[in-house]
């Protein structure tokens, strides 16, 4: 099973940079998306053989997400069934016999970290709804995460320390999910590799300099680690600040 996950920032823009082509090219057998920035009635998209699931966000040109799934799920889950954190279109969760996929677009702290408050009343949250789904089945969690974990996931750890994505806090709640139970199935299989990563800032040619963050998952429940074939980020595809990031898992049949 091939997923893959994008924040695409803003649907309407990447689809007037061939994204079309790169969703048919990618031939995922699940494709996420984070950050769509458009409310229901604004695009008509369809791609054949694949059925859709979006979660806008109330807010207009803002968040939002969207799942397009080869497979039609058993149940769909919008948000994580809590007021404060379920306007902003952040979440989509799909069942499916052996596992639950989650996509997310976790709230930015913003700048001088003025969201953190938000932020962490998030994490907490949204870690307990990604373990109640985990006592029932697997977990294929994916998105943008806005947190670098560790240093090397990101070009200039020193000067970005406090900043948002990269504060204590924020990395702090990374490192409990992974500990109850989840694992980062990049690090997983490339757990010293350096200079890989998911966002660029359009600012300062980051991205010619490769002066990126990685800051895009998948996350999954630790008891599928025996089924993930791969796990990569795809830097080479362009159209968003972000690029898309990969994971192949084996079924149960291949897993034999």
């Amino acid at each position: 099973m091939k997923f893959i996950s994008w924040n695409v920032n803003g649907l309407r823009a990447i689809l007037k940079k061939d994204f079309s082509t790169t969703f048919n090219q990618l031939d995922a057998d699940f494709f996420c998306l984070q950050e769509i920035k458009l409310q229901q009635d604004q695009i008509d998209l369809n791609f054949p053989g694949y059925t859709a699931y979006w979660n806008y966000a109330e807010r207009k040109g803002y968040s939002g997400t969207a799942i397009f799934a080869k497979l039609p799920a058993s149940s769909v889950r919008y948000g994580i069934g809590i007021d404060e954190f379920d306007h902003e279109g952040r979440v989509i969760t799909l069942e499916y016999p052996n596992f639950f996929l989650v996509t997310c677009y976790t709230p930015n702290s913003q700048q001088k970290l003025k969201r953190l408050n938000f932020r962490m009343s998030w994490e907490k949250a949204f870690r307990k709804f990604l373990q109640d789904l985990d006592q029932i089945k697997p977990v294929i969690l994916c998105g943008d995460l806005n947190v670098a974990h560790q240093e090397i996931d990101l070009k200039n750890w020193k000067t970005n320390r406090h900043n948002a994505g990269f504060s204590d806090e924020e990395r702090s709640a990374m490192t409990n999910l992974l500990g109850n139970g989840f694992i980062d199935t990049f690090r997983e299989l490339h757990p010293e590799t350096t200079g890989v990563y998911s966002w660029w800032s359009y600012r300062f040619h980051a991205r010619e300099n490769n002066a990126g963050w990685r800051i895009d998952y998948f996350i999954t429940s630790k008891r599928l680690k025996s089924q993930i074939k791969t796990a990569e980020i795809l830097t080479d595809i362009l159209g968003s600040d972000h690029c898309p990031v990969e994971l192949i898992l084996l079924d149960e049949k291949e897993k034999k």
